[in-house]
């Protein structure tokens, strides 16, 4: 045998010492190393019995010095049964047990320690040895990575225990290092072997530029790392240059359909959403050739636009998109893409429209109302929110909805049912309130109603509605204020539609007073709603803003910045629901489906390079990305002119990757940024504890706490962030289970690897956000610790990292 465990168990039987003691007598003579260390002895029993009916078994345990716990189920015929728990220790009377750490990196210089155990009846006093060899190349040692003595003398008095350490610098080239730590003295002898991986101190890093240009403009920009650090450091390797560009991002409009169309749940907002998109496909095919080209292209000639931009720049990500719990939210962008071409197709739609109409109109209550689901209560909002959309394509030029027998019956239905509703608010109010003609009643839901009604004037209202009218009206010119942007911007679009001019120019210039102006992110407001109401969410605020400002004849520039916020948040976030996506496709559209066909020339100049030559560019969205390799970046390339021809506006980004030492990383920031900062824990008598900030002159002690504080800003609402934080081989955290965490009001999946710490958040609100994990110090030496690198999920060019430090232990 291997090795020759000693057993032992609750019982302590002599017969079990007895084998015990014969297992012992197997040692063997030439000191073989222990290298199996699995953590979980699997063995198929084949029993044995003896002529007295005792049952005895044997296995061959793993060679972990350490305890174990076994367990065996005994039962006969007729269902007498007995469980047997036991504990078995596999021990020697001398032991090695080498204290390694889960990785080393290139560069770094450790003490490599290794605990000595004397079990036996007597003092032991021997020699400890060291080798290390490379693991892909087994006849090779390397001895000379180990800086100090290869083999050490030891003395352990009996049951006690002793601590051997060598000195050992990592060199670059090795993928994998063999450590045989062995000791033995004259009557015992113990090895153990293992085999570590070797990572490289360079790390490849990504550092982005996003840009953008609005319709006949001019921009020029430069990329000041790419141009001024390329050549400032000595260790530095350029990797790969992308730049990605998106002469239409309208377009992603019109790619979000799909995902209203499919819509699987039955209740009458997601019936209306799949109407909704259905008509504006049909009406957009039916009304431009052109696009149907376009759509056709995708189809036939051009597979690689049907990849999600996740899945176009697979390089640049910083963890394999196939690792990611997130892997189906890319391919439904993807598949999207692909079903969108299937779509539309006249019949396919013709068809869709129909079904889904009678669907809807089934569900219709005879008061004209709709529930939520089909056989549910009423819902005003739920009603009001359909004629809102029914509207939205009125406004649309979507003539199918007049024209359509049954769809114009529902609608008109549901108006009255909205009329009643109205009058019988203006009663109950005049019940329930004496002073009701000077107090506030001007709810969400009246609000709602006089907007939805708007889009219909030329249907008659029913009796005796003209007094709550005149009511609700007043009411929206004296407390218009006391509600928020969302509804504020409802009351304006409902004055202007009325001939109120007045109102609605104080409500939009009101408005335009505290709107926030950002050069990337358009014109948008500072509200951070928590979209517990249905009149909170931003992305439906933003969109019905875009059609205010339309209606008001706003000058084009401020509203294509009002769409820019829209199409940005499709950037970096999913349009989350069914209801935002339908307003923000609504809001895109909207006396702008001209743009989808618009052929302006964008002219690219990249360093001396002009870009617009020979590119194939995705139809539609004019995509398109170039990629420079390691001889061919220059510094050059860091200077970028634009000039957009045409209306609208363009964005794209220019990802630079290169190889660096960790430690000479130097931060990289910009709307998305983090900063790493760690700090010792030290005992105060004052303060109890407090913590000092460690530099790269700090020396900490082994078993120190080191307390990392990851402090993240962004100037976006941004989805699916992943924080990756690489860790110092000297470390080891203190929380190893992945799990979900809260910290200061985020919430987030924590992931610990061997090389670094992983933070994952569904969701991040535009901010900053501070948490803080922790390590301990558990091998002495100086280390590279890393840096902390932040990306954008889906949108890769929003990436930054923090610095890199070195650190250093002693004992």
């Amino acid at each position: 045998k291997q090795f020759a465990p000693q057993l032992k168990s609750a019982a302590n039987s002599k017969d079990k010492m007895a084998k015990a003691e014969d297992l012992r007598k197997d040692i063997s003579s030439d000191n073989k190393p222990r290298i199996n260390f699995n953590e979980t002895a699997f063995f198929y029993p084949q029993l044995k019995t003896d002529v007295n009916g005792t049952i005895s078994f044997s296995f061959t345990a793993p060679e972990s010095l350490t305890k174990w716990k076994m367990q065996a189920l005994a039962h006969t015929s007729d269902l007498k049964s007995k469980l047997i728990t036991e504990e078995i220790i596999t021990q020697k009377e001398l032991m090695i047990e080498a204290n390694a750490p889960r990785f080393f990196r290139e560069n770094d210089e450790m003490e490599f320690t290794a605990k000595i155990v004397n079990l036996s009846a007597t003092d032991c006093k021997g020699t400890a040895k060291l080798l290390l060899k490379d693991a892909l190349n087994s006849t090779a040692d390397f001895f000379k990575l180990i800086t100090s003595t290869k083999e050490i003398s030891f003395s352990v008095p009996k049951n006690q225990s002793t601590v051997v350490s060598w000195k050992i610098a990592i060199p670059k080239g090795l993928q994998a290092i063999t450590y045989n730590v062995s000791a033995a003295c004259s009557d015992f002898s113990d090895a153990e072997e293992n085999t570590i991986p070797v990572l490289s101190n360079k790390q490849l890093v990504t550092e982005s530029m996003p840009f953008f240009v609005n319709g006949n403009k001019e921009k020029e920009m430069k990329f000041e790392k790419l141009i001024s650090q390329n050549n400032a450091s000595s260790t530095l390797q350029n990797h790969r240059l992308t730049f990605e560009f998106t002469s239409q991002p309208l377009w992603y409009a019109i790619q979000a359909l799909p995902s209203l169309m499919e819509l699987s749940n039955e209740c009458s907002e997601q019936l209306f959403s799949r109407y909704y998109a259905n008509s504006i496909a049909f009406s957009i095919i039916n009304s431009n050739p052109k696009i149907k080209q376009v759509i056709e292209q995708w189809k036939l000639l051009s597979p690689e636009s049907f990849n999600s931009n996740l899945q176009k720049n697979q390089e640049l990500k910083s963890v394999l998109l196939q690792e990611t719990p997130w892997m189906l939210d890319a391919n439904d962008e993807q598949e999207n893409k692909k079903r969108l071409a299937l779509y539309f197709d006249a019949n396919t739609m013709n068809q869709e429209l129909k079904t889904t109409i009678q669907k809807l109109s089934g569900m219709q209550l005879p008061n004209g109302s709709w529930p939520w689901f089909n056989g549910g209560f009423e819902d005003r909002y739920m009603t009001q929110l359909i004629v809102s959309g029914l509207g939205h394509l009125n406004q649309l030029g979507i003539s199918s909805l007049r024209f359509d027998q049954s769809a114009w019956q529902m609608l008109q239905h549901a108006i009255n049912y909205m009329d009643e509703r109205l009058i019988e608010d203006f009663e109950n109010i005049k019940k329930a309130d004496k002073d009701w003609k000077k107090n506030n009643h001007l709810s969400s839901d009246i609000i709602q109603y006089l907007y939805a009604r708007s889009f219909f004037k030329d249907i008659k209202y029913i009796n005796n509605s003209t007094n709550a009218l005149a009511y609700f009206k007043e009411q929206s010119n004296v407390y218009w204020l006391k509600n928020n942007r969302y509804l504020q911007a409802m009351i304006a679009l409902t004055a202007n539609r009325n001939n109120d001019q007045q109102l609605a120019k104080d409500i939009l210039k009101s408005l335009k007073e505290n709107s926030l102006r950002n050069d990337e992110m358009g014109i948008y407001w500072k509200e951070q709603y928590e979209d517990y109401q249905w009149n909170e969410s931003v992305i439906e605020m933003q969109a019905l803003m875009v059609e205010l400002f339309t209606e008001m004849k706003e000058d084009k520039t401020n509203i294509n910045e009002l769409r820019k916020f829209l199409l940005k948040s499709k950037q970096t976030q999913n349009w989350k629901t069914s209801r935002a996506t339908a307003d923000a496709v609504y809001a895109l559209l909207l006396n702008n489906q001209n743009e989808l066909t618009d052929e302006s020339l964008v002219e690219l100049q990249l360093g001396d390079e002009k870009l617009t030559k020979d590119v194939k560019a995705e139809a539609g969205t004019g995509y398109f990305k170039k990629v420079w390799n390691t001889s061919e970046i220059k510094p050059e390339l860091g200077k970028l002119k634009i000039k957009r021809k045409g209306n609208g506006f363009s964005w794209g980004a220019l990802h630079w990757q290169y190889l660096e030492d960790m430690n000479k990383v130097t931060a990289h920031s910009g709307q998305l940024s983090v900063v790493k900062t760690c700090f010792v824990e030290q005992k105060n008598n004052s303060f109890g504890k407090k913590l000092e900030q460690l530099n790269n002159s700090t020396v900490l002690k082994l078993g120190d706490k080191v307390v990392v504080r990851l402090t993240i800003k962004t100037d976006r609402d941004l989805d699916y962030v992943h924080v990756k934080d690489l860790r110092a081989a000297c470390f080891e955290p203190t929380q190893v289970l992945s799990s979900y965490q809260w910290q200061n009001n985020i919430g987030f999946y924590q992931s610990t690897k061997d090389a670094s710490t992983n933070f994952y958040f569904s969701r991040l609100n535009k901010g900053t956000y501070v948490f803080e994990y922790v390590l301990i110090a558990t091998h002495a030496g100086k280390y590279s610790n890393g840096f902390a690198n932040i990306q954008c999920f889906y949108t890769p060019e929003f990436n930054s990292h923090s610095e890199g430090i070195s650190v250093e232990v002693k004992r």
